[in-house]
């Protein structure tokens, strides 16, 4: 692969077709005055927010793919350690009263086409492997994840904090 082949910044308009070629419906959406796209996977939405900007304006050297889903009640403890100890790629964080997957994507330095494409579909894995890790860390109990299926999250309820699309 030749350096004129690599993608060295990304823009919102470019994710939004690389998400589109691997399947997905996006919505195009503003957060505090940044574009940010707005999609799902297997019922549970998430966003794709531009991170760092590059030289040419509207141009960016990363973004993160995020899940966020809102919790009413308590979490089992240490739920997210747990999920960064077990898998890799992605993080978990409690933010409030939010639990966010995140996973950062770099174009810095160049990357090329099938390299975002793999990233999405490794998203793609990993929110699959998020939803069986909260089924597989419930307990007993009625509660909602994401949404849409009747599980139990200690005595949590779970929903997707983005409007989901489908995929």
């Amino acid at each position: 692969m030749t350096d004129s082949n690599l993608i060295l910044d990304v823009s919102a308009e470019r994710l939004q077709e690389v998400l589109q070629s691997a399947g997905y419906r996006v919505t195009v959406s503003e957060q505090n005055g940044m574009v940010q796209l707005l999609s799902a996977s297997q019922g549970v939405g998430f966003a794709a927010r531009m991170g760092n900007p590059a030289l040419p304006e509207g141009q960016f050297l990363d973004y993160t793919l995020s899940c966020a889903l809102r919790v009413q009640g308590e979490l089992p403890a240490g739920l997210a350690e747990r999920w960064n100890v077990e898998k890799r790629f992605a993080r978990l964080t409690v933010q409030g009263a939010f639990l966010v997957l995140e996973l950062d994507v770099i174009v810095a330095g160049g990357v090329s086409e099938n390299y975002l494409l793999a990233t999405t579909e490794l998203w793609d894995r990993l929110l699959q492997e998020f939803l069986l890790f909260l089924r597989a860390n419930a307990a007993p109990g009625a509660g909602e994840e994401a949404g849409q299926s009747q599980e139990s999250l200690s005595e949590a309820q779970v929903e997707s904090a983005t409007e989901p699309t489908t995929h």
